[in-house]
């Protein structure tokens, strides 16, 4: 039998108010009345319905981190969908080789295609690998274990592990000419974690690169006689994460960015720390774990520098309408344009044939109701 849920629908044309049909993990049928003022959907009492959102760029969550194993990352994925993500990729850590393959080799049965869903959790979509292909000078919060990639290496650890985005720093050695391999590999090569120049982001953009790693963060900055690496994303980027904690990025930096980069989507960036009190937490695995402190909203190491963050992707829609995004435009950063990133024609959107990921949202959007392909999911508080 269908299940039905009722309220103002997001589709891509828009606002409906009406009914939303789901049977089977995907959608059925949407019917109502077009609404074409976005304002009269948020002075209603009834229910939003908008897109699941889809964060490709989380590490841990509710005192978890992906690289503990198959366990704590069904914690994580648990905790980030009673917070309105439906679906996510597991985000490495840089460490040692060794370390990376084992976390992988345990991640594996739950992010592959076809992979059982927990009950109450996310769909892993598969590996975001963020490290260790890195530059020492831009690690951030990465501890010392950064290496240079190979194409046979990528290969053995994507045979642990599906690996959809691989962060990698171009102007490290035999990396540029890599990208090109690793592209028509099937992976999504992202820069980041990199003090190249302007010039590096340019050639790696050419040479198959299609996106950047939280935009702004662990890279060289932008000067007007050395644009460095967010010169390049400012100037030639499709696409690029952001961390939209208003913590990590100031808002002013998140206008820029929406303007420049068209596909610009959100990511949570987020630690064990994510869903948690003010504490100490970790961030990593065995030699590579970091001792990271939440406190005031935002998450550090000892010396200060950020490390990721404790987002959750439901704060950061009311960050983004906060700083005046309409509801659409950023319904659409934490889904939509993420989907289309990763190609997944059946996700980010509600339309009839999709999958049942839905967010359901008060007028002062805070949750009352989440669907994971089709499951109820409980909210829970922020």
């Amino acid at each position: 039998m269908a299940a039905r849920l009722e309220g103002h629908i997001l589709t891509p044309q828009g606002f409906v108010a009406g009914v939303l049909e789901h049977e089977g993990g995907r959608i059925t049928a949407i019917r109502g009345t077009p609404v074409a003022d976005e304002r009269v959907v948020r002075e209603s009492a009834q229910p939003i319905l908008l897109p699941g959102f889809i964060d490709l760029h989380a590490h841990g969550g509710g005192g978890h981190d992906v690289m503990d194993g198959a366990e704590a990352a069904q914690a994580v994925a648990r905790l980030h969908a009673g917070h309105g993500t439906t679906a996510m990729l597991a985000t490495t850590m840089t460490a040692p080789l060794d370390e990376v393959q084992s976390a992988l080799a345990a991640l594996g049965p739950l992010v592959r295609e076809g992979a059982a869903r927990a009950s109450g959790a996310a769909r892993w979509l598969g590996i975001h690998l963020e490290g260790p292909y890195l530059s020492p000078q831009r690690l951030g919060a990465q501890p010392a274990f950064a290496r240079r990639a190979t194409l046979a290496e990528v290969r053995s650890l994507d045979a642990l592990a599906p690996i959809r985005v691989i962060t990698l720093a171009p102007e490290v050695d035999s990396h540029l000419p890599l990208i090109g391999a690793l592209r028509d590999a099937g992976f999504r090569v992202q820069i980041g974690h990199s003090d190249g120049r302007y010039e590096d982001g340019v050639a790696a953009l050419a040479a198959g690169a299609s996106g950047f790693t939280h935009v702004f963060n662990a890279m060289s900055p932008l000067h007007q006689r050395a644009p460095g690496i967010v010169g390049a994303a400012l100037a030639h980027a499709r696409y690029a994460e952001l961390i939209a904690d208003l913590v990590t990025v100031h808002e002013g930096a998140v206008h820029v960015a929406l303007r420049a980069i068209p596909g610009l989507y959100c990511v949570s960036d987020a630690t064990a720390a994510a869903g948690m009190p003010d504490g100490v937490y970790h961030l990593g695995r065995g030699d590579a774990a970091q001792r990271v402190h939440k406190c005031l909203g935002a998450v550090r190491l000892a010396d200060g520098t950020l490390a990721g963050s404790s987002l959750t992707l439901d704060q950061a829609l009311r960050n983004l309408v906060q700083i005046g995004l309409p509801l659409a435009e950023a319904s659409r950063r934490l889904a939509g344009v993420a989907a289309q990133y990763l190609g997944l024609a059946d996700r980010g959107r509600l339309v009839v044939g999709a999958f049942a990921d839905v967010v359901s949202v008060d007028r002062d959007l805070r949750l009352v109701g989440v669907h994971v392909e089709g499951e109820l999911v409980e909210p829970r508080a922020s």
